[in-house]
């Protein structure tokens, strides 16, 4: 695959530099304004506001949104904290992370396999991680399935699934961490594993499916060092039923996004294995369409019919019959995500 064909969540995280998360101050909003006062536990932890304005701003709402699916369209984005590693301790645990990537990168060949992840929970506990780092492994939700002992994370297209562990505050907003996390190389769980760590020196994290990926593990003994939080996403969700593991009911959008008849695949999912393929600009191209379609300036047919053109019929029906063929997370065919 050549360098132009990066994944999705790559193009989503905007590539940023590691000089950039450890300094980066400048097109940030003023922590001291009154409207940060609901987030001052963030600000007064050294985080910095994002003007909506912001560049990265916009391409993580753009990931974050397409990744909540049809539940999207119910769902605000208020604000966007970085993690901009002021004081020593966190800027240490930064220069750790860049080290534990450099020797990863060098046993894997070159490659340390970094990616970014979401991780939601309550605004306590993410707020824990980002003064003082993981301290545990968390049990899995009711509604969660587990993969072994150790952090689960969830790929940046499936955001739903990380809101799932978020947790209401006081404001009635819930709140996600977006990590990168050093994933070196890969081995798949099997659900209900209890698994710990690595099964052979080779290996670096787990996954719930390593050519479809929605899940990662880091072991408890690399919670620290390969997992680092960049961002804190904090959003409202109106209808109880879009993050209770409740399907998200579409009946409040337009009747021409009924329930297609093709075989089951996920719009983000689709997204996702399809940047493995496609260079950047048709993949933006893509993310644009779907974004007009959330916002209900073009109809279901309408979208498919752009997809079509940008990806090709051929490459379409490859794909789709992947889905079908791999029985990709069938439990996950419950909800219209």
């Amino acid at each position: 695959m050549s360098a132009n064909q990066s994944d999705f969540e790559d193009q989503v995280s905007m590539t940023v530099d590691d000089d950039e998360i450890s300094g980066y101050v400048s097109d940030c909003g003023d922590s001291n304004s009154a409207v940060s006062d609901r987030f001052d536990v963030f600000t007064r932890n050294g985080m910095i506001r994002l003007e909506e304005e912001n560049s990265a701003h916009d391409i993580i709402k753009t990931c974050f949104l397409s990744g909540m699916g049809f539940a999207g369209g119910d769902t605000n984005l208020v604000a966007i904290h970085k993690n901009v590693s002021s004081d020593f301790t966190r800027q240490a645990r930064f220069e750790s992370f860049k080290i534990f990537s450099q020797a990863v990168a060098q046993k894997c060949g070159g490659n340390a396999n970094v990616k970014y992840a979401w991780y939601g929970g309550s605004k306590d506990e993410l707020c824990e991680i980002l003064v003082h780092g993981f301290s545990r492994c968390r049990e899995p939700a009711p509604n969660e399935q587990s993969y072994g002992v150790g952090v689960h994370l969830i790929s940046p297209v499936f955001a739903y699934d990380g809101a799932l562990s978020s947790a209401v505050d006081e404001k009635g907003l819930r709140h996600m961490l977006l990590c990168r996390v050093i994933l070196g190389k890969m081995e798949t769980v099997a659900p209900g594993s209890k698994q710990s760590h690595p099964s052979s020196k080779e290996m670096d994290t787990g996954v719930d499916n390593l050519q479809f990926p929605r899940r990662y593990v880091v072991w408890s003994a690399f919670m620290n060092s390969h997992i680092f939080p960049v961002y804190v996403v904090s959003f409202k969700a109106p209808s109880p039923n879009v993050v209770s593991g409740i399907q998200p009911s579409i009946q409040p959008r337009q009747a021409n996004t009924s329930k297609p008849t093709s075989p089951w695949v996920t719009f983000p999912a689709l997204m996702f294995t399809l940047a493995k393929f496609l260079p950047p600009p048709k993949m933006l191209l893509i993310v644009k369409s779907h974004n007009e379609f959330r916002a209900k300036r073009i109809t279901r047919p309408q979208l498919i019919q752009k997809v079509r053109q940008i990806v090709g019929d051929n490459l379409l029906i490859q794909v789709i019959k992947a889905f079908r063929s791999k029985s990709l997370h069938p439990a996950s065919a419950k909800r219209t995500v």
